[in-house]
């Protein structure tokens, strides 16, 4: 993809922005096409970069970060979620999940466990209540769900949870927070998705 990081000179700082749709290849390759352009706002300057756009996952954040400073002393800020969860989301996003990077949790997780990852989680056993798992893409649990599974934890609106079983009193997608309805916990629910700003669980 040509040109999915592009610099826009602004008083306070210099802002990146990197389309949305842009793979991390992409972003490496046309950030060192863009380093000698930076360079030369750089001579005399030091006001700091601000990096936007696509909401970047913890490792690109640091490819980014190294490539710039690398060639420039500069302070590169992110406005990218450095944590997962609710208190992270800057803003949400939708992008389609069709492969990731997955963690795999073998045996059920106990009253007080939290997993969390950036990629998918598959949990192979029981999440049980007072337990949490927390990704940045898809919640999978090859058992029942009674404790806090949150998908698209840095904000992706189209990451889903799906498990044997859907018991537990409140679930998470991106920034939407459901509270479960006793008639539905009641009834047997395997997935959840987002569906126009609400979580549907079929």
């Amino acid at each position: 993809m040509k040109n999915c990081v592009s610099i826009v000179l602004g008083t306070e700082e210099i802002t990146l922005k990197i389309s949305e749709i842009a793979k991390t290849k992409e972003i490496e390759e046309c950030l060192e096409e863009k380093i000698p352009e930076l360079k030369k706002l750089y001579q005399d300057e030091k006001t700091p970069i601000f990096v936007t756009g696509k909401v970047l996952k913890t490792k690109e954040m640091e490819m980014v970060r190294l490539k710039i400073q690398k060639e420039i002393d500069v302070k590169v800020e992110f406005d990218s979620p450095k944590v997962l969860g609710l208190h992270g989301i800057k803003k949400a996003f939708s992008e389609e999940i069709e492969s990731s990077e997955t963690k795999f949790y073998k045996g059920s997780l106990r009253c007080g466990r939290k997993v969390e990852f950036e990629g998918s989680i598959v949990v192979l056993g029981d999440v049980n209540a007072g337990a949490e798992v927390i990704a940045g893409e898809n919640v999978v649990i090859l058992g029942i769900l009674r404790g806090v599974a949150h998908a698209g934890a840095k904000g992706n609106k189209k990451a889903m949870i799906a498990a044997t079983s859907i018991e537990c009193p409140q679930i998470r997608i991106a920034n939407v927070v459901k509270e479960m309805e006793k008639t539905e916990e009641q009834t047997r629910k395997t997935y959840a998705y987002i569906k126009e700003n609400d979580i549907i669980l079929e």
